[in-house]
């Protein structure tokens, strides 16, 4: 049972006939207390995003055109420089797979060609640095670097017309030739044996192992 005490103080104020209350103050107590407050609930964590699923890259079927790799576009550098663009990357998949489909190729010459723009030992030496570059990417997606064999030809060897942009374009280029197999350098159609290193216009790129 509720107990309630109610306290009541009144003041009266008696004057001839007259009674009047002045004031009347009343307190009341109970033994029943406020419940407390409901503790507010934690929020529901979000669940974690999703990582993203590693693309998986399907290799390229390759085809050669005598003895060199078919590329689906350029490898491309920054101006004047053997830095490789990110763009360059898509084409040299295309060698990355060729080299992993073909074991028996034991050697791949890397050919760095240049425009006839600049000196003569200039280009030969921007050449080399970019053939050595791209040796450099290969052996970085685990191509074993003693297959690689990266030599520059500067403007040695145009396979268009110097004094057009468009000409001047092609012969800014990097081949990748076939050339040793089983331990044994390719042949041309008549069965004699080509230069591993590309000839005596070619100037040796130095060592991707090192």
């Amino acid at each position: 049972m509720r107990k309630l005490v109610a306290p009541i103080l009144c003041s009266v104020l008696v004057i001839g006939a007259g009674t009047f209350a002045l004031g009347c103050q009343v307190t009341v107590k109970s033994d029943t207390q406020t419940p407390a407050p409901k503790p507010t609930p934690a929020p529901t964590p979000q669940p974690a995003p999703e990582k993203p699923k590693p693309k998986i890259r399907v290799p390229h079927k390759v085809n050669l055109v005598g003895n060199k790799v078919q590329l689906p576009g350029p490898v491309v550098f920054d101006t004047g420089t053997a830095n490789l663009r990110p763009e360059s990357d898509a084409v040299l998949e295309v060698v990355e797979d060729y080299m992993n489909q073909e074991k028996n190729v034991n050697i791949l010459r890397i050919e760095g060609h240049t425009d006839t723009d600049g000196e003569e030992e200039a280009n030969y030496d921007l050449s080399q640095r970019r053939a050595m570059a791209v040796a450099m990417w290969l052996t970085g997606k685990g191509i074993d670097c003693k297959r690689l064999l990266p030599v520059g030809f500067g403007e040695s060897t145009p396979i268009a017309d110097n004094k057009t942009e468009e000409g001047k374009a092609q012969n800014r280029r990097v081949d990748f030739v076939k050339a040793s197999e089983n331990g044994k350098p390719v042949t041309d159609d008549k069965g004699k044996a080509l230069p591993i290193d590309g000839g005596p216009k070619g100037r040796s790129a130095g060592n991707p192992c090192k």
